[in-house]
């Protein structure tokens, strides 16, 4: 996909949206209801721009690797859209611009709401990411809970080569509204660079990170209190310290660093 400057399509489709520069990358400066309705919104047969539109979020660890792997923010910057899913990047903004972000917009709850409206409005849904056990009990409990929203396809993450190509063939004809992926960063957004010109039939495509994993239960989210501050990152290197503990020591001062130093406020 291309850069979003030179994406005109996307640039259009997402006019009305305004924005901020958070740490170097351009973030949504709308809150979690509106996110919401923008994505339904987006989904209407009136509104389609002939490809999906590419929603993903960013947070601290994010803006660490976009300033230092090209790759990486060369996915990002194609983005129609980014959300800030990360507490300190609201509160940086907040610090800092006269249009600040207005809240944390995290997919794991953005999800629910969305699922909430498309379950309404009859939109449909296809899970894409982590493994087979944690796909099939992420679908499962989300039946449970939205029993009326329609869920017309799920896979795990796993594939390669010929089966990737040919489940996205599968994914395109089954013609979902929202195409959630879950594979961690950058994969999902290499995924969605390389395979958009093949999924003309969905309407959007969001990038999910760890999201099934909370879906399915396996993981559990932080207390409110530390989501508020801003320490979710410190819950989950607590769950996950061999996987996260380096993560974070590497990332989150180089975050730091770029949340104050790299802001802009803009449309």
């Amino acid at each position: 996909m291309l850069e979003r400057r030179v994406n005109l399509d996307g640039r259009a489709a997402t006019a009305e949206v305004p924005r901020i520069t958070v740490g170097g990358l351009r973030m949504a400066a709308i809150d979690l209801e509106e996110t919401a309705d923008f994505m339904i919104e987006a989904t209407d047969p009136d509104n389609r721009i002939g490809r999906p539109l590419f929603l993903t979020s960013a947070n601290g660890e994010v803006l660490a690797r976009c300033s230092t792997e090209p790759q990486t923010e060369r996915l990002f910057r194609a983005a129609d859209l980014i959300n800030a899913d990360g507490q300190p990047l609201v509160a940086a903004s907040k610090l800092q611009s006269w249009f600040p972000l207005p809240e944390r917009v995290a997919t794991t709850d953005l999800f629910h709401v969305v699922a909430r409206k498309a379950e309404a409005v009859g939109r449909t849904f296809y899970m894409f990411g982590a493994s087979e056990a944690e796909n099939i009990a992420a679908v499962e409990n989300v039946q449970k809970m939205y029993p009326n929203l329609k869920i017309v396809g799920r896979s795990h993450g796993y594939l390669r080569g010929e089966a990737l190509r040919a489940k996205v063939e599968e994914i395109n004809a089954l013609a979902p509204d929202y195409l959630w992926i879950a594979l961690g960063v950058p994969n999902e957004q290499a995924f969605v660079e390389e395979f958009t010109p093949h999924l003309t039939n969905v309407g959007v495509i969001k990038t999910s990170g760890g999201l099934f994993n909370f879906l399915s239960g396996s993981r559990s989210r932080a207390p409110q209190w530390m989501q508020k501050i801003g320490l979710e990152w410190a819950w989950r290197t607590w769950l996950e310290p061999r996987r996260l503990l380096w993560r974070y020591l590497t990332t989150n001062p180089r975050a730091l660093y770029l949340l104050f130093s790299r802001h802009r406020s803009l449309r």
